[in-house]
């Protein structure tokens, strides 16, 4: 460790660097929601005008400085804003940029790091529930640190794997979209492949009235009652006290994230203590959805890497009647809540009960349709859930060396082995998504 030395965080890193915002002026704005626990993506923006708050650029690091923002891992990497573009945040975050001593990335995944994260916890301030950190007293903390070639090593070693996280990310958002196209082309505009292959309605496909619906359906299809395709499951009300470090998880309301179940924050129950709730065991493609409060009607899928799991109180399980429709039922789930959500009216909370939600009249399509959609969209939703399965498997290896490159433990050329193999980042996997979206149009 010749080329490390000690030195203070303050002399390592500028904190809250001087730029300048006319006040009033509308300018790109990212709150302290758009920060993901321990994730480096900013989750967007919104538009403000200036008033007051922590200033910044691209390559800048954002700490959360407030209790529970800091514990929680709220640390990202600014890269969403344009070429000298100087944007604004929350009063509660710490912005980092690097000096002479430090280089970018490597000051991001610092900030991310136990190195880090234990000095800025001992140093905050304040009564329970409001603590902050005491930005002097951090700067104040003594680091080691390496020279900055090595410094560039280890964060090509790290932002390697999170690139890889990303693509992963990027490749399931357009095979979702794909996915919801299609459900889309078939079941909304009825555009499904008639006897001869051609889209059924553009072709002219016989469409008849229906009173209830108040719209055109196909002939042939049915309308029946959402509980006539699937059965809702209430969750169980877990006791905290029941709680361990590991074993199966629990999955809770606030687990939710963008369609998905978020791994950080989880809670668990011993693996023997939990098989008395096989009730509430969790299978792929299960659909969850809040069912009370503020966030009632945000949803998410369950997927194989959350596996095994629990399903706790304050959410719905939709299960298909139909063996093997999951999917499609997923998809219609999604497309009832979100047309629930844009009721002007105010009525769409009362749907939100079970008996009101499992009344909602809806379109069922015959039965070998349905079949076929699924099987053309099953491989889609597989790839989606190997590249979670995946995703997991790289932040956990990128969690376990952060600690140790950054104490100097692991040297940057005792990871190469295990950074490269199975985890290459190749420009044909978007292509294959490209492919994909093209044969299903085609279909």
């Amino acid at each position: 460790m010749n080329n490390w030395k000690q030195i203070s965080i303050g002399e390592f890193v500028d904190f809250n660097p001087s730029e300048s915002i006319p006040k009033g002026k509308l300018v790109k704005k990212i709150p302290m929601a758009k920060l993901t626990e321990f994730v480096r993506k900013i989750n967007g923006y919104e538009y403000a005008e200036y008033n007051s708050g922590p200033k910044f650029r691209n390559f800048d690091t954002l700490v959360a400085k407030i209790t529970p923002c800091l514990e929680n891992g709220k640390t990202a990497f600014v890269d969403i804003l344009e070429e000298n573009e100087i944007a604004f945040g929350s009063s509660e975050f710490i912005v980092l940029r690097e000096n002479k001593n430090s280089t970018s990335e490597f000051v991001y995944y610092l900030a991310k790091s136990p190195v880090f994260r234990e000095r800025a916890i001992n140093c905050m301030e304040g009564t329970s529930g409001r603590k902050r950190v005491n930005e002097g007293a951090l700067k104040r903390q003594e680091i080691i640190v390496p020279d900055k070639p090595t410094q560039q090593k280890i964060a090509k070693v790290l932002s390697d794997l999170d690139a890889k996280i990303e693509l992963n990310n990027k490749i399931n958002s357009a095979l979702e979209a794909m996915a919801k196209t299609l459900y889309d082309y078939w079941f909304v505009q009825f555009d499904f492949p008639d006897s001869n292959g051609k889209p059924y309605k553009s072709s002219g496909g016989k469409m008849v009235w229906n009173a209830e619906l108040k719209s055109e359906i196909p002939k042939g299809w049915e309308v029946k009652s959402l509980s006539y395709i699937c059965e809702i499951i209430n969750g169980y009300a877990f006791k905290s006290e029941w709680y361990t470090d590991s074993g199966v998880k629990i999955i809770r309301t606030k687990n939710f994230e963008n369609g998905y179940v978020d791994l950080n924050d989880l809670v668990f129950l011993d693996n023997e203590f939990a098989k008395q709730f096989d009730k509430y065991q969790l299978k792929t493609y299960d659909f969850l959805m809040v069912m009370v409060g503020a966030s009632t009607g945000k949803h998410c899928t369950v997927n194989s890497n959350i596996l095994p799991a629990l399903q706790n109180q304050n959410m719905w399980r939709f299960i298909s009647k139909i063996e093997n429709q999951q999917l499609f039922l997923n998809l219609k789930l999604e497309r009832i809540v979100l047309e629930l959500e844009n009721t002007t009216n105010g009525s769409a909370r009362g749907f939100f009960q079970k008996d009101s939600f499992l009344s909602k009249i809806v379109e069922v399509p015959n039965q070998d349709l349905i079949e076929n959609f699924c099987n053309k969209i099953n491989s889609v939703f597989k790839r989606i859930d190997n590249n979670l399965k995946e995703n997991q498997e790289l932040a956990s290896l990128r969690d376990w060396l952060l600690p140790m490159l950054m104490n100097g433990q692991v040297t940057v050329a005792s990871t190469s082995s295990a950074t490269e193999k199975g985890y290459e980042v190749e420009d044909s996997e978007l292509g294959m998504v490209a492919e994909d979206k093209v044969e299903c149009k085609k279909n």
